[in-house]
């Protein structure tokens, strides 16, 4: 089992060493179009709605990127994948970049050769379980069956907590997200465990959410965000700088109602006309045109907007804001400074 994990670990970092050698920002702007991996359906993160129109939280993501480098915000391919997939999907040029709910480790960083752009969302793993099981701590679930989802970080996480705590579990493997909801609602088994957000956003899909329970556990650190294949610098500075945009244009106080007007009339804060363009060029280093970043805030907000819409606590995902506050508000989002 070991070597087959292995080889496939060597398959995908070749594959990535053959494709980094394209310069990606050159090859989607002759597209026209960005080709941006997903997951196949995590309610509020990333999900086609009844008209088939992608929408979620990653999803804004990928148009974000796409708005700063095409100006186009529907410029984008979304392709599903698996946790068995995404990585290939990626490392092949399949897709120009992978906004799924992905935790960045080490490995993933140096062996399978892949660069993550930033942390667009501060995770870690927990249990869900039906109310009815009377559990109300993860300790208590010795001899539990657990859904769990294959290729993810959470297989290593979970078989470290019930080893360090002397419990037994029986693993029900699934491949997404849909297929768990699935085994876990026909009772195949007694808990669901993946990233908190997962399960709030898996829950808020129930027919009763209040007949299931988030144990208050979290077991890891999950911090989850975009990545590019590594060795593409310029790529890679292109995602990182649109997640920076989103992320200090909350801290400034720009929005997707007020940056065409911000950008319209250069104000007395130079760091706002440095990111809007309207002072300097620092689109040009990263070899975009100078509203780079107002096209990328105007496409669907700010980062705080985006949480808002798509997981906050007004909607049915239900999340606070946590550890993704501001660092301005006790959190951990933070952005370097545009100069």
């Amino acid at each position: 089992m070991k070597k087959t994990v292995f080889l496939g670990a060597l398959t995908v970092a070749a594959l990535a060493a053959g494709a980094a050698g394209a310069a990606t920002l050159d090859d989607v702007k002759a597209r026209g179009k960005l080709n941006c991996g997903v997951s196949t359906g995590l309610t509020g993160f990333s999900f086609p709605d009844a008209s088939g129109e992608w929408q979620g939280f990653d999803v804004a993501m990928c148009r974000a990127v796409a708005a700063a480098v095409l100006g186009d915000p529907k410029a984008v391919e979304f392709v599903p994948t698996t946790g068995k997939t995404r990585f290939t999907a990626l490392a092949s040029g399949e897709i120009d970049m992978l906004a799924r709910n992905t935790t960045w480790t080490l490995s993933r960083d140096a062996d399978l050769k892949f660069t993550f752009t930033g942390v667009n969302y501060y995770d870690g793993q927990g249990f869900m379980v039906p109310k009815a099981l009377g559990v109300t701590s993860a300790k208590e679930l010795d001899g539990a069956t657990v859904c769990i989802q294959t290729g993810t970080t959470t297989e290593l996480n979970l078989a470290d907590f019930f080893r360090a705590n002397n419990m037994e579990y029986e693993p029900v493997p699934i491949e997404t997200n849909a297929e768990a909801q699935q085994q876990f609602l026909a009772g195949a088994c007694d808990v669901y465990t993946t990233d908190a957000s997962g399960l709030a956003a898996t829950r808020a899909t129930f027919e009763n959410p209040k007949d299931y329970v988030i144990l208050p556990e979290i077991i890891s650190k999950e911090p989850l965000g975009p990545l590019v294949r590594q060795g593409d610098d310029q790529w890679a500075d292109v995602v990182r700088w649109t997640e920076n945009a989103l992320v200090a244009a909350e801290e400034l106080g720009i929005t997707s109602a007020n940056v065409k007007d911000l950008a319209s009339a250069p104000g007395d804060n130079p760091e706002i006309n440095r990111m809007l363009g309207t002072e300097g060029d620092l689109g040009a280093m990263l070899g975009l045109s100078k509203d780079w970043a107002v096209n990328a805030i105007a496409a669907g907000g700010n980062y705080g907007e985006l949480f808002e819409k798509n997981i906050g606590e007004n909607t049915p995902i239900g999340l606070a804001r946590g550890l993704n506050a501001l660092w301005t508000n006790g959190g951990l989002q933070y952005a370097p400074p545009f100069r």
